[in-house]
């Protein structure tokens, strides 16, 4: 009997010892991962996302994301502010902006995107067969937006710095996937359009570039400016609630961006099946400018309060923001 005893002892302890044995080499092995609900437009500055889920980084940090395909940022902001997500791989600046204006901390931005004429986004393009040289000459022309008061407000404000009036052309916002097909059919003379269709348009001779770089031409008058147009995004409630699971994914994210500036070439491919950039293209698309918000620079942070205003002035935000109130850094 004594000798059962021991045994049955030593198997307890033998299993015991193993099972501590295994959580210290698989910490996460007995415990499911942390889910983080994200928004996702489908378009090249949501990279950081697609990045750190194809190279396993938000694995590393014990989270899996649960995507939810959200075209534009109203949608988006609706979600954070109805906390159905907690984070959005993109959001346009002045769009976080007037959420937070509206429930402050419901936009925090964990990263920037900054474009201009080299890291190309939005771009006017015009419909193979048309000869538009300038944004003047769009004047009685149908034009197609991007989605969202922002991308409306920029194309607007650029075809006023241009000389056009409200009333000279005809603006519609159009879902970005229809973008192509609406340049194939003749619909539009021209359009407002972001990365990866303008690349499409143009080496599949759609459409044409004639003017990118244009929030930081319209704002700074330099094409080679620094526009911080978007960025990715958490919640407030999403850091109050969980604060270490807020906290490993802007790790993860930090170390997707650090990824796709060390190695832009790899990080490419994963926009691929995450985006509608075709494999022809995937090497040549061009991509906005990624920045960790640790890493923003005093400048960089007087750009963007310098775009903020911009937008103050053209009536897009409400009041004027102090920017630095949406930043979080970790």
């Amino acid at each position: 009997m004594t000798d059962f005893i021991f045994n049955l002892k030593l198997r307890t302890l033998t299993a015991t010892t193993l099972l501590a044995a295994c959580a210290l080499v698989f910490p996460h092995a007995a415990s499911a991962l942390d889910k983080v609900r994200v928004g996702v437009f489908p378009v090249s500055s949501s990279l950081p996302l697609f990045v750190a889920q194809d190279r396993g980084f938000f694995k590393e940090q014990n989270i899996e994301v649960e995507i939810s395909r959200l075209i534009g940022g109203p949608p988006n902001i609706a979600a954070l502010i109805s906390d159905q997500i907690d984070a959005s791989a993109i959001l346009v600046t002045i769009e976080g902006m007037n959420a937070n204006l509206k429930k402050p901390g419901v936009a925090m931005y964990i990263s920037l995107n900054t474009q201009n004429d080299t890291n190309r986004m939005e771009q006017f393009v015009v419909r193979s067969g048309l000869e538009i040289k300038s944004l003047a000459d769009l004047k009685g022309k149908k034009i197609m937006s991007a989605p969202g008061p922002a991308n409306v407000t920029m194309a607007r404000a650029a075809l006023a710095a241009a000389g056009l009036k409200d009333g000279e052309y005809q603006l519609d916002q159009l879902d970005m996937g229809q973008h192509n097909n609406a340049m194939i059919a003749g619909t539009f003379d021209a359009g407002y359009t972001l990365e990866p269709n303008a690349t499409v348009m143009n080496q599949s001779g759609i459409a044409k570039t004639f003017q990118a770089g244009v929030i930081a031409r319209t704002v700074f008058n330099d094409p080679k400016a620094n526009a911080w147009a978007g960025g990715g995004v958490i919640s407030s409630s999403f850091m109050k609630n969980k604060p270490d699971v807020a906290k490993r994914y802007a790790a993860a994210w930090a170390k997707a961006i650090d990824f796709i500036n060390e190695k832009p070439a790899e990080a490419r491919k994963s926009l691929l099946k995450n985006t509608f950039t075709p494999e022809t293209l995937v090497d040549t698309v061009p991509l906005v400018g990624f920045k960790n918000s640790r890493n923003l620079s005093a400048k960089d942070i007087a750009d963007f309060q310098v775009f903020m205003d911009f937008a103050t002035k053209m009536g897009t935000l409400s009041e004027k923001v102090d920017v630095t109130k949406s930043i979080t850094k970790f």
